[in-house]
């Protein structure tokens, strides 16, 4: 069915019957916060991680932490959360994946730098800093990696009940990390800092729970578990998480990340359980990265995942931080050093998009050289009224566009449904999607000298030909009886190797964190023995990642060719006064001219809101007033831009 077809979306009679029904079934608001509702509108906040990476300390998050309370907490951003590897000693040596430089208690647990945060000398914890950012009120939270670290499990550390404060004991014996670290699911891109727990046993779920409670007891109100959702997928591990967050007195807000392969197909099973789920890979201050958002955001609109149960609350698909002001660099041992590079318009089509899309609104710049631009940027009544309150967001497919640029030779009218995909690179591409998605079907063994040593997929036809894609099927050597013995379930599953290497195979997630517009697979790496290299093929045709229980997809591409959608796209929303808006966004490099037909918003929102055959049009970035439009709405919007329009009628 064609991006335009009126039946992609359900009339905003029954999207409208529908957050009825969903406002009765979330828990009520109790007088107790245990039953306060979670997340009922969009996060907002504060990250480290594009400021600071992950060498942020106690001054610098607090001074930062001041600012937020005094120009964005009045506009609801009110978390101020400290991003990842808190617990790492900032010495010589020490960097994302690094081994040896983290705190951990005689439990295995994390605690902070003592010398990055000195005010957790008291407690081991955070519970002093969190204490004076209630005071500020705002609400506090921490990156955490999912499972347990490297060095608790290579440490032997016990496991803590916190039923009887002692070590952990079931069936008669004492249990330790080594007995609950899965050592061949070690987070991909940080594979010497943590792995995933085993939660089939007590044990595992022992030792979660002890860290669970420990973040509460310290005053935490929000956490981002990393490594566990995309290609990183650990089903099992953010469900027993929720189940403990949800038996906790204190509520916690649950982000998982990253979101790279992310479709609403593997969200379908998890969105119920945390209330922010990362939709994309990493998103940082350049427009490939920013334009890369646009059909990923529109795919979950469409299934109506926006404000969907979540966990004590709703939950919501997150486009990642706001990159702008003043930033670091990715994964360096540096504090902020430049200026975003996103132009002023890029900022605010980004803002513009997360807003219509009711996406978190996590900023992600050194507060301490927020400048008025930006804030003025980032706390638009009108876009943070939208993010909040509105209700039937989705992209609007029925918009025409034209080039206004004068040496534009080959300016010509469009409509945006009728798309042309071109493809993206040389070659193939490969993906991850959930096992119940169509596209993953297809996949076969293929025979070669009586040796079923290929695993193929048929992609495209060629002169009545299949043309097929293949990957070499070996056997992954074993290194010691002691991995045959721990690695018992794994005896079926293979390697899937480039054919022109003996030592390259496919793996099922990075070992690099991957941006929102890094191309997919394929990626190969040395051969060895880890859940992310091993793949199982069933009876459905299903190509499974042992990693990430995700399967894998391919389709062709034509060389050298970048995949591009519409170059012009508009979404729309309603507001709880009948007001619609409409966004407008030009991902050309040039101006171009954009209409959308009020006829075509009738047609798409019906008549409850189109009411009277004339409507009154203000632009929100600008203030301008178009007055009574009849027939339609155009404007020409300049490169990378936006325009938003508060529309009644």
């Amino acid at each position: 069915m064609g991006r335009g077809a009126p039946s992609s979306h359900p009339p905003p009679w029954r999207r409208l019957l529908r957050y009825a029904l969903l406002c009765a079934l979330l828990p009520p608001w109790g007088t107790s916060e245990a039953n306060e509702q979670l997340a009922e509108f969009p996060p907002r906040g504060w990250n480290s991680y594009d400021s600071f990476s992950w060498i942020v300390d106690e001054n610098t998050y607090m001074q930062n932490a001041e600012i937020l309370a005094e120009k964005l907490l009045p506009h609801g951003y009110e978390f101020a959360v400290i991003d990842y590897l808190w617990y790492r000693k900032y010495v010589h040596g020490a960097y994302t994946d690094s081994y040896g430089f983290d705190n951990i208690d005689e439990w295995g647990r994390p605690f902070p730098d003592l010398q990055r945060f000195p005010s957790s000398r008291i407690d081991k914890g955070f519970s002093q800093l969190a204490n004076k950012v209630h005071g500020m009120g705002l609400k506090f939270g921490i990156h955490l990696m999912k499972g347990i670290s490297l060095q608790a499990v290579n440490g032997n550390t016990p496991i803590l009940d916190i039923k009887t404060g002692k070590p952990y004991v079931e069936d008669g014996r004492q249990w330790t990390a080594r007995d609950i670290g899965l050592t061949h699911r070690t987070c991909a891109w940080m594979p010497h800092g943590f792995m995933s727990v085993n939660t089939d046993i007590g044990a595992g779920k022992a030792f979660l729970r002890s860290l669970y409670q420990q973040y509460a007891d310290w005053g935490v109100d929000f956490v981002k578990v990393d490594c566990i959702f995309g290609t990183d997928y650990s089903p099992k591990e953010i469900i027993t998480i929720s189940e403990l967050l949800a038996e906790l007195d204190r509520p916690i807000i649950l982000s998982i990340s990253p979101g790279t392969e992310v479709t609403p197909a593997l969200a379908k099973n998890i969105s119920q359980h945390v209330n922010m789920y990362r939709i994309t890979g990493d998103d940082w201050d350049n427009w490939k990265d920013v334009s890369s958002h646009f059909d990923v955001s529109s795919s979950f609109a469409a299934a109506n995942k926006i404000g969907a149960i979540g966990l004590r609350g709703r939950s919501w698909p997150d486009l990642d931080m706001l990159p702008f002001g003043w930033l670091t660099n990715a994964g360096v041992n540096q504090g902020p050093h430049r200026q975003c590079e996103l132009t002023s318009d890029e900022q605010r089509t980004q803002i513009a998009l997360w807003s219509m899309a009711k996406s978190p609104l996590m900023y992600g710049g050194d507060l301490r050289h927020l400048d008025n631009d930006t804030l003025s940027i980032i706390t638009n009544p009108t876009l943070l009224k939208i993010n909040h309150y509105s209700i039937n967001n989705m992209e609007f497919h029925h918009v025409h566009s034209e080039r206004t640029s004068k040496e534009d030779k080959h300016s010509s009218r469009f409509i945006s449904e009728d798309l042309v995909h071109v493809p993206k690179i040389d070659g193939v591409s490969l993906g991850l999607t959930a096992c119940s998605d169509d596209k993953a079907n297809g996949w076969y063994m293929f025979s070669q000298h009586g040796k079923s040593d290929h695993i193929c997929r048929n992609y495209g036809m060629q002169d009545d030909k299949n043309i097929s894609f293949c990957l070499g099927k070996t056997i992954p050597l074993l290194t010691s009886d002691d991995i045959i013995v721990h690695n018992e379930e794994y005896q079926t599953k293979f390697h899937l190797a480039n054919m022109d290497s003996d030592d390259a195979c496919l793996d099922a997630s990075g070992s690099q964190r991957r941006t929102s517009s890094d191309s997919k697979f394929p990626m190969f790496s040395r051969c060895r023995w880890h859940a992310m290299q091993m793949w199982e093929l069933n009876e459905k045709g299903n190509l499974i990642s042992s990693y990430s229980r995700l399967c894998a997809t391919v389709e062709s591409n034509n060389k050298g060719v970048v995949t591009t959608g519409a170059v012009a796209r508009a979404w729309i929303a309603t507001g709880s006064k009948g007001e619609i808006y409409l966004a407008f966004f030009n991902l050309d490099s040039m101006s171009r001219k954009i209409t959308a037909r009020i006829s075509d918003l009738e047609k798409v929102l019906g008549s409850t809101f189109i009411r009277k055959d004339t409507c009154s049009c203000t632009e929100v970035w600008s203030g301008r007033n178009f007055g009574r439009v009849e027939e339609e709405i155009s404007a020409v919007v300049k490169s990378h831009g936006s325009m938003v329009f508060e529309i009644t009628c």
